[in-house]
């Protein structure tokens, strides 16, 4: 692996200083030792079979703004399909109007992410969805209360029966969490003009996409943002070698730290996924920038230590726009009425016990 990669920088090397169409075949050989295209077809899922009737379900469950106790945010509120996934909003807005800790990350193609959050804090998309439901300054419910109003509509007994046929009490908070599972699996992007450049289109990308290409490999970006989904795997100090300001990263989230209590993931973040990145501004967990070029000005600065320059900043850019794939087309699905024994809406507050 390390003789592949000392080949893939030699070749990285030529397309800089020369340029030109056998170059460019190079590069596809020197990325496809970093990357890999979106499959066009849904991933597996390990212990869920990402049925129709899953599926089904958890595009329900995804837009049901009832799982929150207010009955106003549902999943898509923070991950919003017609977004690419975010909310568009530095850190999101949950009950009683509060502002959470983090920027909300795309949900497209995180199936391909190791882990979830960016701290990695949830294993897998059906430990994530849990998360949202519970916290107090998102969507402020509780397993009890989510069971209870999905128990209160016959069509969602009926349709967690087929989902989960054979179970005696189908209806869990578990198996909410693994429908909303199986229809993310689906959010997947694929046929990107990069990965069609991976896939041999060496014409697809123009001169200045294939030189950000090449710097973003040449540079060392590739070293933590790579793989399917360009990131989404290890986890990395932000600010290898010259930590951000306290308006990119604020000094009271220490990252992964919370989550392992290890002084050496303090300041520590899961390598955030690149697909879509032009589509899902603002950007880092921060969410105070704004601009792509100007966060991959930091990015060199904080990760590489180095200024680049410009004409690089422009060029790496033009790249990460080659990464945008074909958007999932999500039908809005028309959800079953209230019922007499479904719990009312809560709009306030509650006070800490």
């Amino acid at each position: 692996m390390r003789q592949a990669r000392r080949v893939a920088t030699l070749i990285v090397g030529a397309f800089l200083s020369g340029g030109g169409t056998a170059a460019a075949d190079e590069l596809i050989t020197a990325a496809r030792e970093h990357f890999a295209p979106i499959p066009s077809i849904v991933p597996a899922v390990k212990g869920n079979a990402v049925t129709r009737e899953r599926v089904d379900l958890g595009r329900m469950l995804f837009f049901e703004p009832r799982l929150s106790r207010s009955g106003l945010f549902s999943c898509n509120s923070c991950h919003n399909l017609g977004l690419a996934g975010v909310d568009g909003l530095e850190t999101s807005v949950g009950h009683g109007w509060q502002r959470g800790p983090r920027n909300a990350p795309t949900v497209l193609n995180a199936v391909f992410n190791s882990a979830q959050f960016w701290d990695g804090r949830a294993e897998d998309l059906k430990a994530q969805a849990k998360g949202p439901v519970q916290a107090g300054v998102e969507m402020a419910s509780t397993p009890e209360r989510v069971v209870a109003t999905l128990k209160s509509m016959p069509e969602y007994v009926e349709r967690f029966g087929r989902a989960f046929a054979g179970e005696a009490d189908p209806v869990t908070f578990d198996n909410m969490a693994m429908a909303i599972e199986a229809f993310e699996a689906t959010l997947i992007t694929p046929a990107a003009r990069f990965d069609q450049f991976l896939e041999g289109n060496a014409a697809v990308l123009s001169e200045e996409e294939r030189k950000g290409l090449a710097l973003f490999i040449d540079k060392g970006c590739a070293a933590c943002h790579n793989g399917v989904n360009i990131g989404g795997e290890g986890y990395y100090p932000f600010g290898v070698v010259e930590r951000p300001g306290a308006d990119v990263l604020p000094p009271n989230d220490k990252g992964r730290f919370e989550v392992t209590r290890t002084a050496a993931d303090d300041y520590v973040f899961r390598a955030g996924p690149l697909r879509n990145i032009a589509l899902t501004a603002p950007y880092f967990h921060s969410g105070n920038v704004w601009d792509l070029e100007q966060a991959v000005a930091i990015m060199g600065t904080s990760q590489l230590g180095e200024e680049l320059g410009p004409d690089e900043v422009a060029a790496i850019t033009a790249f990460l726009h080659t990464l945008n794939g074909e958007q999932p087309r999500v039908e809005y699905p028309i959800l079953p009425p209230s019922t007499a024994t479904t719990p009312r809406p809560e709009l306030t507050v509650r006070p800490p016990n």
